[in-house]
């Protein structure tokens, strides 16, 4: 018989907090941490704006010597992953050190290292690259990182599906768990691409919004003015267990991880299918493997980028797997308030709906003032709104066509 999977521990540092407890707070406030960029000098970009952490110093974290040989993207991302273990109290020892593993993700990688070799390459010659430029630029080494400093001897690689990423993550490593190769996993994914390459690399494709003058109005899912995304960094980890294993050390129990369905459109390598059927049949599976129908959900958090192709094709997809019942349920896009995390987005907002069940209060859509055509489902329009939710599913698409699609469910022993 296949495991349960419950989740024991949260961990995130987000534009709206450099905790769980800060981002879920200023996520039921409204909060949009938006703002001019400040990483670089936006002078001569078309984009100027993103979602930056405030105040992140990877010092308290680690050494600063640590800190200066990896990558920002590994920073965030171990930042998530020692909060995460801290919160489940998962305690490592060399006895159970092999029975424990990482899947961890980011969209991009260590792109600010890379940048940064190869202006080192173009103005001072090869011979003054870093030694740890490879290190630093390599995905895994997100995870490798995360399990060197932590210990972690168990499963341990990278997922990488663009802005699905962390949620394919947290399936992946679940279905280690069912299966018997790990008592526990950590899981979930960073990005750091807030870098001149990476913003003028989505402002060529015409991704980005161009609100230069309103930054905290500029990401706005669902709305007749959405004129794309914005960019975010940040981090986050889950800890996931075994139910064996976590009642047998006295774990808290935050929900279970009831159902995960992946899928891909097999269309076009950065619009969705516009009828949504490839995000469709990843929440059919989802909800088929929790032994759910639609019925069942009561609280979707939406993917939703506030591109004007994705958030209908979004809707149309929960259209189709809802049926009559889509006008009822309830729908929530966060990168309203903490822009498109990439590569961080799937666990990030995972996270949230950890906290809606916990909480019983939904994150709004802010910036929702008037629904654009064809967006007619209930948004949740910007402000929290209190409900009871057992059931919650997430969804999280990339780029190449990536479907991902999690169930949360409240934990019944």
């Amino acid at each position: 018989m296949s495991k349960r999977v419950v989740v024991t521990g949260l961990g995130c540092v987000t534009p709206l907090g450099l905790d769980v407890a800060s981002t879920w707070s200023a996520m039921l406030a409204g909060t949009s941490g938006v703002g001019s960029i400040t990483h670089f000098d936006t002078t001569d970009f078309g984009v100027k704006i993103a979602a930056e952490l405030k105040g992140f110093d990877a010092s308290t974290v680690m050494s600063s010597k640590e800190a200066r040989r990896i990558d920002r993207v590994v920073h965030l991302g171990y930042a998530a992953a020692v909060e995460a273990t801290r919160d489940a109290d998962l305690v490592v020892t060399a006895e159970n050190a092999t029975r424990i593993g990482i899947i961890a993700g980011s969209g991009i990688g260590g792109i600010g290292s890379l940048s940064a070799g190869f202006d080192t390459l173009n103005t001072r010659g090869p011979d003054r690259i870093s030694p740890f430029l490879i290190v630093q630029m390599l995905i895994d080494l997100l995870p490798g990182q995360i399990s060197i400093n932590l210990g972690l001897k168990g499963p341990n690689f990278s997922v990488v599906s663009a802005c699905a990423t962390s949620g394919n993550a947290i399936g992946e490593a679940a279905e280690i768990i069912k299966r018997g190769d790990a008592d526990a996993m950590l899981a979930g994914g960073a990005e750091a691409g807030i870098v001149p390459i990476g913003v003028s690399a989505f402002q060529a494709m015409r991704a980005l919004s161009t609100r230069n003058d309103e930054p905290q109005k500029a990401s706005r899912p669902f709305d007749k003015d959405r004129d794309g995304f914005v960019m975010g960094e940040g981090g986050g980890i889950v800890v996931l267990e075994s139910l064996e294993h976590a009642r047998a050390r006295g774990a808290r129990v935050y929900a279970e991880l009831a159902g995960y369905g992946t899928t891909a459109d097999a269309h076009h390598v950065s619009s969705p299918s516009e009828q949504g059927e490839g995000a469709a049949e990843a929440m059919r599976i989802a909800l088929r493997k929790a032994g759910l129908s639609p019925r069942d959900v009561d609280y979707v958090n939406a993917h939703a980028t506030s591109t004007s192709v994705g958030d209908i094709a979004e809707t149309m997809a929960v259209k189709a797997v809802f049926g009559a019942g889509a006008q009822d349920v309830p729908v929530s896009a966060i990168k309203s308030m903490t822009g498109h995390l990439l590569g961080a987005a799937g666990v990030v907002e995972g996270i949230a709906c950890i906290k809606v069940i916990e909480d019983g209060m939904i994150p709004p859509t802010i910036n929702l003032d008037a629904p654009g055509e064809g967006c007619d489902l209930d948004y949740v329009p910007n402000r929290a709104r209190s409900r009871k939710v057992d059931v919650a599913l997430d969804n999280t698409f990339g780029f190449g066509g990536h479907n991902c699609t999690l169930i949360f469910t409240r934990f019944r022993d």
